[in-house]
């Protein structure tokens, strides 16, 4: 089974440092998880997401792995573990987001969601039960239900009609659950997701169907889709309030340092996002002092590193001067050290707020880490 263990909690906010055990390794709670789509992180090796980033576990996605490289070639192989060289946790999505974004292509009722390929335009189908054995044959350690992720702004019918499917969906996917087996010898959890657009009573509704599951983990969707940052606070606050202590939290798709920073303190442990990797793509880097558009004229000649005080998350540093002429002449190489460096400055703000919350000085750290790494430089 997936254990969660908390060590310690911040005696002024919610936050917490806690331990996730899988078959596949330790994750150190709170933790952020590289996206790796298509079995891979773009741009990235296996070796350096463990030896530079330092990534605990990364997320695949359910929908793109089944469409390439196919659930057969996945399951010759032994799983994506093996597929991908990578020997610890992973998580998948269930595909629902991927669904959502496809709305022009797509048509959800009861049974499930029918799409249309985006590669070739071949129709699928996705049930609550055909994700489970999907998601079986990826051999991720943690799976994620099948539900749809409602737009900003929704109607409050469709929201409230949308979270009763994701429910009974849910249900469905359980019992699917509990009728197949691991396929590589080795536990697999199941962890659904609290809907219910940014309605308060739809919410609690819904995170309280959530934690009567008795699941091994719980996750927060459909945030992050437009809503005011505020109104996302809100919404989280109020179902870790109902989420049982006990289980790990993911809060999935959000989001930038300052977003993961007060997500820590309303109580959430897991988070997910690209945002590191396709802004560091585009020459965004995220430093513990603000934000770097390398693009910009002002480091053409600044050959100091991409952190100033020295202190690199990565063992190779290189100056903001040839990252910027890197990008400048669509070298390959600059996406590359955009993406381990943002990867790792976001691997260590969590471990650093995990430090802080364990040494009890969390509450007055968090705010002046907000203020640093949401400026501008």
């Amino acid at each position: 089974m997936l254990t969660f263990q908390i060590y310690k909690s911040d005696n002024a906010t919610k936050a917490r440092a806690g331990k996730i055990t899988t078959d596949h390794g330790e994750i150190l709670t709170p933790i952020f998880m590289p996206v790796g789509t298509l079995g891979t992180v773009k741009g990235v090796h296996q070796h350096e997401l463990a030896d530079d980033i330092k990534a605990q576990i990364i997320l695949g996605n359910t929908y793109h792995l089944y469409l390439r490289p196919g659930t057969d070639v996945l399951k010759q192989a032994g799983g994506l573990h093996r597929f991908m060289n990578w020997n610890r946790p992973i998580l998948t999505d269930s595909g629902g987001f991927q669904i959502f974004s496809l709305s022009d292509i797509r048509k959800l009722k009861e049974d499930g969601a029918t799409f249309r390929s985006h590669i070739d335009g071949s129709k699928h189908i996705f049930t609550p039960e055909n994700v489970i054995e999907t998601q079986r044959t990826i051999g991720a350690d943690i799976m994620m239900a099948l539900d749809e992720c409602t737009p900003y702004p929704c109607e409050y019918d469709y929201a409230h009609k949308s979270m009763d499917m994701t429910h009974r969906w849910l249900e469905r996917g359980i019992k699917r659950l509990n009728e197949t087996e691991p396929l590589y010898g080795y536990h697999q959890a199941y962890f659904p997701i609290v809907q219910g657009s940014v309605y308060k009573d739809l919410r609690i509704q819904s995170a309280e169907f959530i934690a009567k599951q008795n699941c091994e983990g719980n996750a927060i969707g459909g945030l992050s889709v437009g809503e005011p940052v505020e109104m996302m606070y809100e919404t989280i606050e109020l179902v870790n309030g109902i989420l049982p202590l006990d289980r790990p939290r993911y809060l999935m798709g959000v989001g930038t340092p300052v977003n993961i920073l007060e997500g820590i303190a309303l109580g959430i442990d897991m988070f997910d996002c690209v945002m590191p990797t396709r802004n560091g793509r585009n020459g965004m880097l995220f430093t513990k002092n603000g934000i770097i558009n390398i693009k910009n004229e002002k480091w053409k000649t600044d050959f100091s590193p991409i952190e100033d005080d020295g202190a690199s998350f990565v063992d190779t540093t290189y100056s903001k001067a040839y990252l910027r002429h890197l990008v400048h002449v669509n070298e390959r190489l600059a996406a590359q050290i955009a993406s381990i460096h943002n990867l790792a400055f976001y691997l260590w703000l969590v471990g650093q707020a995990r430090k802080q919350i364990i040494d009890g000085d969390f509450d007055s750290w968090k705010p002046m880490m907000v203020k640093k790494v949401s400026e501008r430089i």
